[in-house]
């Protein structure tokens, strides 16, 4: 599955040419060219390293990765920045930065650097939990079973796998695109009716009022948010 990497840059020549060259090593790759649209889409979507330059035109890098940290994301964060002074250095790595790169840089070491961040937050990454529990509702994650009010619902494979997607990142507004690539493994060029029908699916065996869902929400534009 690719990994998905968020470059934050305010120069469209470097971001195109580091975005292409990404693209070529296999990544899938997104760009936010100030500091509250990386907020943005770093808060709303589920990336797997943010590349993080810190000369940005309204919120500068330093802000945004403290944002983050407070969020409590924990996604990979590498600096990317003309400053060279060490103190510059220490300031993000105490604001929460996993490392750091100073332009011009070469794009050989910059994947390597890339590489091991990206290995490192797999064996860091804490085991799933084994059980989710919202309202009256229990997830065996293990197990694949949903009991709700003391009775097993019958989920399908896919049913399942979208519910737990929805759980692994829940509170984040998640595309219709997105869910098709992550559950079904499917390009964007598929047809997304089939996320909607699935939500509906999930919605009629886990909602009190499926017309107005508490847990599986429709975010208008943008796809959908598990709120538990």
């Amino acid at each position: 599955m690719q990994r998905r990497i968020l470059i934050v840059e305010d120069e469209p020549t470097l971001a195109m040419a580091l975005g292409d060259r990404l693209e070529a090593e296999g990544y899938s790759v997104d760009w936010a060219a100030t500091g509250e649209s990386a907020l943005d889409k770093a808060c709303s979507d589920a990336f797997d390293l943010v590349m993080l330059d810190i000369m940005l035109p309204d919120k500068d890098g330093f802000e945004v990765c403290r944002h983050l940290r407070q969020q409590r994301l924990d996604v990979p964060i590498l600096m990317l920045t003309a400053r060279s002074l060490v103190v510059d250095k220490v300031v993000g790595l105490k604001l929460g930065a996993d490392d750091y790169v100073t332009k011009p840089f070469d794009f050989a070491e910059l994947l390597v650097r890339v590489e091991a961040l990206l290995r490192r937050s797999r064996v860091d990454s804490p085991a799933p939990k084994a059980s989710f529990r919202f309202g009256s509702i229990q997830v065996n994650l293990r197990q694949a079973e949903v009991i709700r009010e003391g009775k097993v619902v019958a989920l399908s494979a896919r049913e399942f796998k979208l519910l737990r997607y929805f759980i692994e990142h829940r509170g984040a507004t998640l595309s219709r695109e997105e869910l098709l690539q992550r559950v079904w493994e499917y390009d964007s060029i598929y047809c997304t009716r089939t996320v909607d029908i699935h939500v509906a699916w999930l919605r009629q065996k886990l909602e009190d009022n499926p017309r107005h869902p508490q847990w599986i929400q429709t975010v208008r534009g943008l796809g959908y948010k598990f709120t538990a």
